[in-house]
């Protein structure tokens, strides 16, 4: 039956089938997303604006209108409203066009620069050590204005406006395309990724508050080395020895390969069981970050720092820490679930990380990292470890770090040498152009690149924090104590220091602010890898001479060896939480294990010689930042192909061109870099060529 309806209050002429059909389909999705336009309007509009601008105009126009039209909420207006706008809103002339995008680029870059720099401001006291977090400090952090931005975007019909003007691109059209577009082009493609998804603000406000939750947790997690003890109670570690798990304890294990004593490895198998004690919640909660209590981790006994203080041990090993690790987590998946409806061409978090995200399908990205894993290169590699070791493999030499030249040195002598030369923070922030000057840049592009980077004494581990507008400046943080910087907070520092100089080329020196940054987080993390291989060199400890690069592709390949299969693992952990949405934390925590034994038990067991080991597990990555871990494999393989081409050029002038390449596509930026696509292959005969004359 046809005939007139209303909607919103006011009378439709589209037909009644067509508005029962589009309220049946609007009772399977949430009610802001509920559409509100029949295909009748869609069709008209489409009509109406062809007839005015021709049929040259059409296919824009069909994309257009249909771009409105699936984004469209009831709240957005009537069928009428909607055929008013379109027609009012579509600019068929091409100066128009240019106009419109370049007045859109500007007034988001200060509209999101602002908000960022406010964002990073209300997060400094759980970001930075500037004293206790106190309450007001975590309500403000689920303070995020950004999440307003693209629902007033919305609701003043701006990001309608962009919609029916401009396409938003497939990863399929952008492969296919994007070699014969000019900049020009690719900003505006990277500008409609702003709109391709509409997310209510309440949406993106749980996710915020989700993972802020999460970020002060594992912030917070620091375990006391100094209070590990052997069965026989004696201490295992220097006072004063408190590191944030993972990479704390993975740095303080690499530490002691350095050292062959059967005290460094009784340290290395104190951490890892440490490690294992995390990842299954076993834990005592009075060890974490307890200097009052001693803990033996492998009888898992807790005893009083004070031996004539009156308690009871037995129950205080037994109060575990209840499933918190595995509570963040599902917190954070069931946040990113609730944006699945508001995507519908990636309805999933994994989809949306690795779709649009890295712009590599997750299936290329395995296979990309099992091609590393299964490589006869590891298989020898492997072999040669235990050689040098004179030892059967652990499952903690993972983190074998024997090919790195700061093997070469003890934890305590870097730690010497680099509290003398940055005692403060503010100490390495005035050395930073001599830092940029080391690595071959000159001194005026050192000097304009210091001048945008701020660095800040990290709470947690440390990590670069980039600025959105171009007026703003790039902020390193990382761990310094009060005596001094040590050569774990300097290497992180190094790191992101790699970081902040991708996100001030790519930023300050880019021709479009929508083409900030580089195609996906593994890149970013390439460019700082490049930057943290050559932290000792910069130290005066090291060379980039031949032997030093065969060294550290055998390094480059071991690392890669090690992240691959742990992120692996977390994309495992992610299929599995999208198969069993209801779970428990505790249903989640034994599926964690289940999943780091499986890929152990395939791609490590086998050279290591021990089964079942669950340390794939200890990445603190995949509690907080969801599905980031596959970003380091990747990013290892891009440095060495990035180091490759720098390696004997003008280091500096070659780094910013690079990076001033701005977001393309991952090939398009490779091929641009480096001339050729992102591959596993250049890693791995580089090795096979240190593996037949090994480095010393």
């Amino acid at each position: 039956m046809d005939g007139a309806v209303t909607i919103g209050g006011k009378a439709s002429a589209f037909p009644l089938v067509a508005v029962v059909a589009v309220l049946t389909l609007a009772s399977l999705v949430p009610v802001h997303a509920q559409p509100a336009l029949p295909a009748a309007a869609v069709e008209q509009a489409v009509a109406r604006l062809t007839a005015k601008h021709g049929e040259a105009q059409a296919a824009r126009i069909r994309r257009g209108v249909e771009q409105v039209a699936q984004r469209w909420w009831v709240a957005d207006g009537t069928p009428e409203e909607f055929l008013a706008f379109v027609e009012a809103s579509f600019l068929a002339d091409p100066a128009e066009l240019d106009v419109t995008a370049a007045r859109l680029e500007r007034v988001m870059e200060q509209t999101l620069g602002h908000l960022h720099e406010v964002r990073r401001e209300i997060m400094t006291p759980l970001d930075l050590d500037t004293g206790p977090v106190r309450r007001v400090d975590e309500l403000l952090s689920n303070v995020d204005l950004s999440a307003h931005v693209d629902e007033d975007l919305y609701r003043t019909k701006v990001a309608f406006l962009a919609l029916l003007n401009f396409p938003v691109h497939t990863l399929e059209e952008r492969l296919a395309q994007g070699p014969s577009w000019d900049r020009a082009a690719w900003a505006r493609s990277r500008m409609m990724d702003r709109f391709s998804e509409r997310m209510p603000a309440a949406v993106l406000q749980e996710w915020t508050a989700a993972t802020t939750r999460a970020d002060q947790y594992i912030a917070d997690y620091n375990i006391r080395l100094d209070r590990l003890v052997t069965p026989e109670g004696e201490r295992l570690f220097q006072e004063g020895l408190r590191l944030i798990s993972h990479w704390g304890l993975r740095d303080e294990l690499q530490s002691h390969y350095s050292d062959p004593s059967p005290a460094s490895l009784a340290k290395q198998r104190a951490i890892l069981e440490v490690m294992e004690r995390i990842v299954r919640q076993e834990i005592p909660r009075v060890v974490i970050d307890n200097a009052d209590r001693l803990w033996e981790p492998f009888a898992n006994t807790v005893r009083p720092l004070d031996p004539a203080e009156a308690i009871d041990p037995e129950r205080l090993a037994r109060e575990r820490e209840p499933d918190t690790r595995y509570e963040r987590l599902l917190e954070v998946f069931r946040a990113a679930t609730k944006q699945d409806p508001y995507s519908p061409a990636t309805p999933t978090y994994i989809e949306r990380s690795f779709e649009r995200g890295r712009e590599i399908p997750e299936k290329e990205v395995e296979a990309l990292l099992v091609s590393v894993l299964e490589s006869p290169e590891v298989r020898d590699l492997t072999a040669l470890i235990k050689q040098r070791l004179g030892r059967p493999l652990e499952p903690f030499d993972i983190w074998y770090s024997g090919f790195r030249p700061r093997g070469r040195y003890s934890e305590a002598e870097l730690d010497a040498v680099v509290r003398e030369r940055y005692p403060t923070v503010e100490a390495f922030q005035a050395k930073l152009p001599e830092v940029l000057r080391g690595l071959g840049f000159t001194p005026e592009k050192a000097a304009w690149l210091a001048e945008r980077i701020v660095v800040d004494p990290a709470r947690g581990a440390g990590h670069a924090l980039g600025a959105a507008r171009r007026e703003d400046k790039a902020h390193l943080r990382t761990r310094v104590p009060k005596e001094g910087m040590d050569y774990k907070g300097y290497n992180i520092a190094i790191h992101e220091l790699g970081h902040n100089v991708e996100q001030v080329f790519s930023l300050n020196a880019i021709d479009h602010w929508w083409l900030t940054g580089v195609p996906n987080n593994a890149f970013t993390e390439a460019m700082a890898f490049v930057f943290q291989h050559r932290d000792l060199e910069l130290l005066g400890l090291g060379s980039q001479d031949a032997e030093a690069r065969r060294a550290q592709a055998l390094a480059l390949l071991w690392n890669a060896y090690e992240i691959g299969g742990v992120a692996i693992v977390d994309m495992r952990v992610w299929n599995w939480m999208y198969a069993h949405p209801e779970a428990t934390p505790a249903e989640l925590r034994e599926a964690v294990l289940g999943i780091a034994r499986e890929v152990w038990n395939r791609w490590y067991a086998p050279p290591f010689g021990v089964r079942d080991s669950e340390v794939l597990a200890i990445y603190s990555h995949m509690i907080v930042y969801g599905l980031y871990l596959p970003d380091y494999p990747l990013g290892h393989l891009i440095a060495f192909q990035v180091a490759e081409k720098l390696h004997g050029a003008d280091f500096g002038a070659e780094f910013e061109r690079v990076t001033r390449q701005g977001r393309l596509t991952p090939d398009a930026w490779m091929r641009g870099a480096v001339g050729g696509p992102l591959s596993a292959r250049a890693l791995l005969v580089a090795a096979r060529e240190a593996l037949a004359a090994p480095p010393r």
